[in-house]
Formats: C-alpha cells, structure tokens, sequence
C-alpha cells in the first residue's frame, strides 16, 4: 500500500511540474518566425535590391571620376657626330640605339583627372527599377510562404506534443480510478470477501499503469523539445501547451499564394530579358580629362584639358538577343507546366484530406458512442465490486478494454487536427 501511495504522489508531482507554465500555439509560431533564417535571409535580400538600385543609380546618372597617371622612359644611346653619349630623353637623335622615337616619341607622361558621364540613362534606370520591384514582390512572397509553413510544421509538432500529454492525462486518470478500486478491494480483502492474490493483480496493474504514464510522459517532454528546436527556443521549460482546435480554411480559389510564387517567377524572367537588352541599345557618354599629357620631357605648358562624347552601340553579336530570348521563352513555358502540375496536384491532395477527415468524423462519433457505453459498464462494475459480486479479472480486462478505447478515440480526434492542418497548408 504504502508503494502504491509513493508512487501516485510521484505522479502527481510530476503533472504539477507539467502544469507549472502554460503556453499557446501562437507563442511557438512566433519564435518560429522570429528565429528563422529563411525569413532573415529573405529580410535581408531586400535590403540588397535596394542597395543593388542605389548602386545603379549612381552608375547611370552619376560621373566616374579617376586618376590617370603612368611615365614611360625609352632611353637611347646617341652616336651623332661620331661621339657616343647616353640620353635618358632623345632631343632630336637621326643616328642612335634604342626603341623607335617614332613609336616612342622618347617616353610618354601622364597625369589626369578624367571623368565619363553616361546621358539618356532614363529608360535603361527604368528596367533597373522595374526588376528591384519584381525582385521585392517576390521576397516579400517568400516571407509569406515561410511563415505559413512554419506554421504548418510548428502546427503539426504541437500537436504531437499536445496528444502524448493527453496520452499521459488519460493514463493518469484511469491510475486514480483503479487506485480508488484498489483501495476499496484492500477493504473487501480484509474482510475476506476478495483473496490477497486479488490485490496483488490490482497492485501490478497500477504499477503497469504507472509505467505507462512515465512514458508518455517522457514522449511529451521529448516532443516538446523538437518543438523548441523547430521555433529556436532555447529553454529547457516543461510547459503544458494549451489545447488546439484547428479549422478548416474557407476555400481559396482566386487568390493563392502559391500561385502568386508563379506569377511572380514569370515576371522575374521577363525582367531579366529586359536587362539583358539593355546592352543593345545606344550608349552615349561625355568624357573629359584635365591634367599633364606629354611626350619627351614634360613641361607646364603641356597642362591642359579635353573632352568629346563617346557612343557604344552593339549593332551585330551573331544573333545572341534573339537566343536568348528564345531561353526565357522556354523558362516560361517551363514555369507554366510547373504552375499546372501543382494546381492539379493542390486540388487532388486537398480533396484527398477532405475525404479522410469526413471519414474520421464518422469513426469518431461512433467511437464515442462505444465509449459512452464502456463508461456504464464500468460504473456497473464498480458497484459490483463493492458487493464482491465481480471478479479482479475481469475488471481487469474491462479497464484495458476501456484504456485502448479511450486511446482510439484520442488518435482519431488527434489525425482529425493533423488532417485539417496540412489541408488548411495547401489551402492558402
């Protein structure tokens, strides 16, 4: 007796510790969505299309500035007037050894500040632009989709966490149950209407029934941990998670963001072949420089300056334009048979899950009907015991009967929520 005490104190105890802090579902998704890397990832990708436009911007409309500066030395050997003589810079040479000064001009001194400023930029930034919005939409999707199947993944951890604890509250309390029995059978015992074998059954029950308890128990704490895991939560709390009741989601039809992933996709490509033409179009630039440019010796009257426009025009690159534009064809073609494929296999997957949650409604109000009647019994074999009336059996075997009912109603409610959960995923 004093063995079957100690250890429901122990199981109580350790409900308590359960019980010490709730938390919700919405706690869990938002961790998930505050510790993802995908969602930082895609936070900070925007950041890079905006720097990636500021930095086009200045590319096109700002000047290009820089530093030109190089000194070149051809020095000769002079044999004029039949003397030889080492010059580091000819002045005038006809009969001499070293490079050409025709080609040399005796060295070559640069130092210039020049500068080229691109002009009719406007419709080239526009393109820029149009691509960064592209490439922010789609960013902007990708942050939906990865917050809607955190919460499907968080949803679908939950409720494994939430079914072991109802697992080890069922196993608890059919312990309270047959240790109320046990208690009265210790009576009847005493009193020599029931045999001490009977309640050596009643004890091994109990302690089976504890070891039940401990593993789900354990299950619990183990699930709860893969869920900290998935949401980034670092703690080693053992919080009792709040009940869930999922939904079903109205159906989306026009909407869906998923579609709206290929959409956004087909976009994409037609932006990227709008860059890649940019090349073909006309550039127009103003150059100018200021500075030293001298051959032989400089001097300070060979300061001075320039300027001109220059026009790069790719007219020919052996029909390059015209493959390419054939590969973002194929790329939308490709993206249109994808988009086809997932809505085909969206809706065959959605009617799927509805087909299988309309068959475990029906089992389970069956179930709870079967289970209904085992509750009667047991109340019937409960006052049957106090009379001395029942045998230890087969009140044993009714409460295994009652526990793997109680156990089947619990799976079927609880594939019921994962049900609705992964439907409420593709129905977005």
């Amino acid at each position: 007796m004093k063995k079957i005490v100690i250890s429901l104190m122990l199981l109580i105890a350790d409900l308590f510790i359960i019980n010490a802090q709730e938390r919700d579902i919405d706690f869990y998704i938002g961790h998930a969505k505050e510790n993802s890397p995908l969602i930082n990832q895609a936070e900070n990708e925007k950041k890079i299309v905006s720097l990636d436009l500021q930095q086009m911007n200045r590319i096109l409309y700002k000047p290009e500035i820089n530093v030109i500066s190089g000194f070149t030395f051809s020095p000769i050997i002079t044999r004029d007037d039949n003397t030889r003589s080492f010059h580091l810079v000819s002045e005038g040479a006809t009969d001499y050894i070293g490079h050409d000064l025709a080609l040399t001009d005796g060295g070559q001194y640069q130092a210039l500040v020049s500068m080229r400023q691109p002009l009719l930029s406007g419709s080239k930034y526009r393109a820029y632009v149009n691509k960064a919005d592209i490439s922010h939409q789609i960013n902007e999707n990708n942050i939906t989709l990865t917050i809607h199947e955190l919460e499907q993944v968080v949803g679908y951890q939950y409720l494994l966490c939430i079914r072991s604890l109802k697992e080890s509250e069922n196993s608890l309390s059919l312990i309270r149950n047959l240790k109320a029995q046990y208690e009265l059978i210790q009576k009847l015992v005493e009193n020599g209407v029931y045999k001490q074998t009977d309640l050596m059954l009643m004890q091994i029950e109990l302690e089976n029934y504890n070891l039940e308890y401990k593993g789900y128990k354990a299950e619990y704490i183990s699930n709860l941990y893969d869920l900290n895991l998935i949401c980034g939560i670092s703690d080693t709390i053992v919080a009792r998670l709040q009940d869930v009741d999922f939904k079903i989601n109205p159906k989306t039809v026009v909407k869906s963001m998923f579609l709206a992933g290929f959409k956004l996709d087909s976009l994409n490509i037609l932006s990227d072949q709008a860059v890649n033409e940019l090349k073909y179009k006309p550039q127009l630039d103003l150059i100018a420089d200021a500075g030293l440019n001298a051959a032989y010796l400089p001097y300070p009257r060979r300061l001075g300056l320039s300027a001109g426009l220059a026009l790069t025009w790719n007219i020919f690159d052996g029909h390059q334009k015209n493959i390419q534009r054939e590969k973002s064809t194929v790329n939308l073609q490709t993206l249109e048979f994808r988009k086809s494929n997932f809505m085909t296999q969206n809706e065959i997957s959605r009617n799927k899950i509805l087909n299988q949650i309309n068959s475990v409604k029906e089992r389970i109000m069956l179930n709870e009907m079967q289970t209904d009647k085992y509750k009667h019994l047991a109340e019937a074999y409960s006052k049957e015991l106090s009379l001395g009336e029942a045998s230890i059996m087969d009140f044993k075997n009714l409460l295994k009967d009652i526990a793997a009912k109680n156990q089947e109603l619990l799976q079927l409610r609880m594939e019921k929520q994962f049900f609705i959960n992964s439907y409420n995923y593709l129905n977005f």
